[in-house]
């Protein structure tokens, strides 16, 4: 295990309590549910837009329990209900992704050059790979995780309008 795996796994057990607390924010509960891994962060991209939509793009760990419960709870009825792009990124994953400049790269060092380093992190992309929301890092207060989720997508869909 390298020493950056090794340290998101240290901050990944920091949240644990608070996602075992977590409750589920919208229906249609789903337990786990898979999001799309894309190749190409560009056509994923392309298709958000064109469905004028930000893209979510979720930055995971393996075996984080915080990334399954923003996964099944948040994420998965986002996608299901509602017909939201979202996909997800993996740290460590040496997997090819073309980044939203469309250069070939890694999945793990797309998320560095983010200068990603807690997961979960969600980020909103927009028109240029520009980031259109604030991000959404970890689970700063559990019980609010679906009101701080639904304002960065409202503010994501607000700020692709104007760049339109």
């Amino acid at each position: 295990m390298t020493l950056h795996r090794a340290s998101l796994r240290r901050r990944t057990v920091l949240l644990l309590p608070a996602a075992l607390s977590l409750p589920a924010a919208r229906s249609g509960q789903a337990a786990g549910v898979a999001l799309t891994v894309p190749q190409s962060l560009v056509q994923a991209l392309d298709l958000a837009l064109r469905a004028q939509r930000p893209l979510v793009v979720m930055v995971s760990l393996e075996g984080c329990p915080f990334c399954r419960v923003v996964r099944d709870h948040y994420l998965g009825p986002l996608v299901r209900e509602e017909g939201q792009p979202v996909v997800q990124v993996d740290m460590g994953s040496g997997q090819p992704l073309r980044d939203v400049a469309g250069v070939l790269s890694t999945q793990d060092q797309v998320i560095r050059a983010w200068k990603v380093t807690v997961a979960p992190t969600l980020l909103f992309i927009g028109p240029g790979g520009r980031e259109v929301a604030p991000r959404l890092v970890g689970a700063s207060i559990p019980d609010f995780y679906g009101g701080y989720l639904d304002e960065r997508l409202r503010v994501a869909r607000a700020n692709l309008k104007i760049s339109h």
